[in-house]
């Protein structure tokens, strides 16, 4: 079920972590103090903030390999932001500024 899960997060990231946060409140809860960061997360950045809850350990945070995994899918979530921008071109009847 675990290997399941973690296809089905690479693949729908932000869905897999709204599921952790209807299934295990808890861990979302233990990660951020409020219900906004998450939900910024969900928008912007939705693999390293998937990565941060699925890590975060309470009353120890996060250490080193756990900021390792966080930084590699924030730097995956910022590469597709800019592979979505760069593919916009291509699209028939596009007008660019």
């Amino acid at each position: 079920m675990g290997c399941l899960f973690a296809l089905f997060a690479g693949v729908f990231p932000r869905l897999a972590l709204f599921i952790i946060w209807v299934a295990r409140p808890v861990l979302v809860d233990a990660a951020f103090s409020t219900w906004i960061m998450p939900l910024i997360g969900i928008i912007f950045l939705p693999f390293a903030t998937l990565i941060y809850v699925v890590l975060y350990t309470p009353g120890i945070g996060l250490t080193g390999w756990g900021w390792f995994w966080v930084v590699i899918a924030g730097l995956l979530d910022i590469g597709h932001w800019v592979a979505s921008a760069s593919q916009r071109r291509q699209i028939p009847g596009y007008r660019g500024a």
